[in-house]
């Protein structure tokens, strides 16, 4: 089936004044960020009082399914709690594993789908909207939208011009976090251009240090590494073409891209475990494995999302001191920035789930998980003093400055048959070039005929 994304090529035509925005940002939090702390909410998001009304729902049961664990799951049941405690309600969280849209397939099937889900990829909410399966936002859920979202982030959530989705978490996908420590002691700097990176790979390799962890065996890890590159390599034009597929993964712009990337995949000395063991590493030990092992970790940095730091946390390790973080490296003119986020969506339409989402577009629900760290969010009269560190304050309000000039993820666009399932599709494409870096014209012709059978064309 054929996505209906036109309405997201004017999210903005470059991408330079985030660019810009995150690069001052980046360069400010690598000690710890403002002294100020203070952000665009006004004060609002540091208050106690609640900002918006909930109604009483004693005795109403909610289910709530999101692709979250550890420390992630963690943090959003502690969002749950306090909607819990301010209605009545109970809250049930469901986790329903990397394939979302097949999970939420089934429970439609068979007659018992979750009230509220949290999707990960624009394209299963356009699926899920096409097919009938969504319920459009009530009024309240409304009001606070429009109260604190740009409208790039309301946008997103629409379907032909009807709201059905609060983004709740937004993720900067464009960053690289670092092992402080194993820089120095290979004495590496940040890299700000791809060759620079390749080469502080090089010299940190030569130090004893295994230098970049991928996560390959989650194969939506290396849809970001190619996006990246992609955007930043092809430019924003063509990334809108690529992404609703309008031009082909043959094209050249591809080819240039999958070699660019071919210049770190090809090199297993610069992989931490080589290929293979890339491929059987998944995300959150890719991270993990980067911060800890004191003067001998496992790797010294990985090319991940903000919400990285909330697996940093699981180690000994410090954000902004002990663990910092670069944007990634230029391959044009200029650093990409490639976002994410997870958007709730109501499967029914109850007064407790009207509820729920009009409490995930409020401030005082990004509040609770800003404290707790791993998060940002894209609320724009969320105060910035609610972040728990000042990196993620930072990135946070780049975020928010950025306004309506971001690229969403790419794979997060497409169908969910091809950017969204394990095993397959893209996923399943890059892991095979993961394994075999040489063969790009083969990695093309996969993710071409994968591509055009999710798009129908």
């Amino acid at each position: 089936m054929r996505r209906r994304l036109d309405r997201m090529a004017g999210r903005a035509t470059t991408a330079v004044a985030a660019t810009a925005v995150l690069a001052l940002a980046l360069a400010a939090c690598g000690s710890g960020g403002t002294k100020d702390g203070k952000g665009s909410g006004g004060g609002k998001g540091g208050s106690t009082a609640p900002t918006v009304r909930l109604p009483s729902l004693k005795g109403q049961k909610l289910q709530v399914t999101a692709v979250w664990t550890g420390p992630e799951r963690e943090n959003f049941v502690k969002v749950l709690d306090e909607f819990e405690k301010r209605t009545g309600a109970t809250v049930d969280f469901v986790p329903s594993g990397d394939d979302m849209a097949g999970f939420i397939g089934s429970k439609i099937a068979g007659g018992g789908p979750p009230d509220i889900a949290m999707l990960q990829q624009v394209g299963v909410l356009n699926e899920f909207a096409q097919k009938g399966w969504l319920k459009p936002l009530g009024t309240n859920a409304k009001a606070q939208l429009a109260k604190n979202y740009a409208k790039g982030w309301r946008d997103l959530g629409a379907h032909k011009g009807t709201p059905y989705g609060v983004y709740f978490k937004a993720s900067n996908k464009s960053l690289v976090w670092y092992n402080a420590r194993a820089f120095g002691n290979a004495g590496a700097h940040e890299p700000k251009a791809w060759p620079d990176f390749v080469k502080a790979a090089e010299i940190i390799a030569e130090s004893g240090v295994e230098p970049v962890s991928v996560g390959g065996s989650d194969g939506w890890t290396l849809t970001d590494w190619f996006e990246n590159i992609y955007l930043s390599q092809a430019g924003p034009e063509k990334y809108d073409q690529l992404a609703r597929h309008r031009i082909k993964w043959t094209d050249p712009t591809v080819k240039q891209a999958l070699t660019t990337l071919g210049q770190l995949f090809g090199r297993k000395d610069l992989l931490a475990g080589g290929n293979s063991g890339a491929l059987q590493t998944d995300f959150p030990t890719s991270v993990t494995q980067t911060f800890s092992g004191g003067d001998a970790p496992k790797a010294a940095m990985v090319s991940s999302a903000d919400f990285a730091a909330a697996n940093i946390t699981q180690t000994k390790a410090k954000v902004g001191t002990d663990a910092k973080v670069f944007p990634f490296p230029a391959v044009g003119a200029k650093s990409p920035v490639v976002t994410g986020g997870d958007v709730a969506v109501a499967l029914k339409d109850t007064k407790a789930a009207q509820a729920l989402l009009t409490f995930l577009a409020s401030t005082d629900a990004a509040k609770i998980w800003a404290q707790a760290g791993g998060f940002i969010s894209p609320n724009k009269e969320l105060d910035q003093a609610a972040y728990a560190d000042g990196v993620m304050r930072e990135i946070a309000r780049a975020l928010v400055a950025a306004g309506d000039d971001f690229r969403f993820d790419m794979s997060d666009q497409a169908p969910a048959s091809f950017g969204g399932k394990p095993g397959q599709g893209e996923w399943k494409d890059l892991q095979d070039f993961l394994k075999n870096p040489k063969d790009i014209a083969g990695t093309q012709a996969r993710l071409e005929k994968d591509a055009a059978a999710s798009f129908g064309h």
